[in-house]
């Protein structure tokens, strides 16, 4: 009970038993030091003085590994998860883009995270070696303690960004935890004013996890019935995780397409506004992909581009919506045109 209420005490076990089995349960009970009776008074010292010097120089080994105290003044830097309850919405060619953006025109210290543990694309869309090393790599390190370097696992790419890939292989992603990539997630908040996570549109507990710890989530929809309808499903769970409305937030992806549904009826349909709109530009997306560039490296001047940069400002910087967005309002609850809702 002492070495369990009080740690810092070190005790030393005297008794007239000296089997092997009474010693083994004295040091499970916390004794540091055990002494069989009689015994000499040197003796005693000598065991006294050897137990202070062992837990003096433990204590002074923990203090040498403890992360320096951070200044007051320092922040956090921002996590922003881009997740959709459906594929092929075009998430993380969105999440590749908007780390550049914030990067190179807001002046941001930017980290994107591969989020997506077993097919993850980000390295495929950024032209990276597949045989770098992983977040698969980093968990077990930060298990062990935080390194004092990231930069043998975060990928410094041409474009300013920094990369941490995710695992080469589908079965690697087994060795990621939840706590584990909260511990990334919190090691790199600390080295980068943004981590954008390209998130997995599989809704599981590693998800979860890291749209727990992100401060923004970008939720990506097109103009298409499942899209819609799985939106709609994730708005309730979201709701029933307690996330804010100011911490969700909807981006509708080709939001110019004319396939027959209308952006009102969208937000009729998921009873709310969405937030920001990105146009339809396959030409120059599905080109930027293919070479292994990103679009806003590639032609910056593009309308899809510069809803990007407006996207990376809302979320980062200073928000100016667009004519549609700004005159865009949700329309009265009604029946809606899915047969579903």
């Amino acid at each position: 009970k002492l070495s369990t209420h009080v740690p810092t005490t070190s005790v030393v076990m005297m008794s007239v038993q000296g089997e092997a089995d009474y010693l083994r349960r004295s040091m499970l009970a916390g004794a540091r030091e055990f002494l069989v009776k009689p015994f000499s008074s040197d003796e005693l010292t000598g065991s006294i003085r050897q137990v202070y010097s062992r837990e003096r120089e433990k204590a002074s080994r923990i203090v040498a590994a403890a992360p320096a105290p951070r200044p007051e003044d320092e922040v956090d830097g921002q996590v922003i998860a881009v997740f959709s309850p459906k594929g092929g919405v075009g998430r993380t060619t969105m999440a590749v883009n908007l780390a550049v953006a914030a990067a190179q025109d807001l002046g941001k210290k930017v980290c994107l995270v591969d989020g997506s543990f077993q097919f993850g694309d980000v390295g495929v869309l950024l032209n990276l070696n597949p045989k770098n090393k992983s977040i698969a790599d980093l968990v077990p390190e930060l298990e062990q303690g935080e390194p004092e370097s990231l930069d043998t696992f975060v990928i410094n790419h041409s474009s300013g960004i920094r990369v941490l890939l995710a695992p080469p292989s589908p079965e690697m992603a087994e060795l990621i935890t939840t706590a584990g990539i909260k511990r990334v997630l919190d090691a790199l908040r600390r080295m980068h004013d943004i981590v954008i996570v390209d998130c997995s549109s599989y809704f599981n507990d590693l998800t979860l996890a890291i749209l727990d710890t992100a401060d923004v989530i970008l939720t990506m929809l097109t103009l298409e019935i499942t899209s819609i309808k799985n939106m709609r499903l994730f708005l309730e769970v979201a709701d029933q995780l307690g996330y804010e409305d100011g911490k969700v937030r909807l981006v509708l992806n080709r939001a110019d397409s004319t396939l027959g549904i209308r952006v009102s009826d969208v937000e009729q349909s998921i009873g709310r506004k969405v937030d920001h709109t990105i146009v339809s530009d396959g030409r120059s997306v599905v080109y930027a992909l293919n070479r292994g560039i990103p679009f806003f490296v590639s032609n910056r001047e593009a309308q899809v581009s510069q809803d990007v940069l407006r996207l990376a400002n809302a979320v980062a910087g200073v928000h100016h919506p667009s004519a549609a967005e700004a005159e865009r309002k949700v329309p009265a609850k009604g029946k809606s045109i899915f047969a579903w809702r």
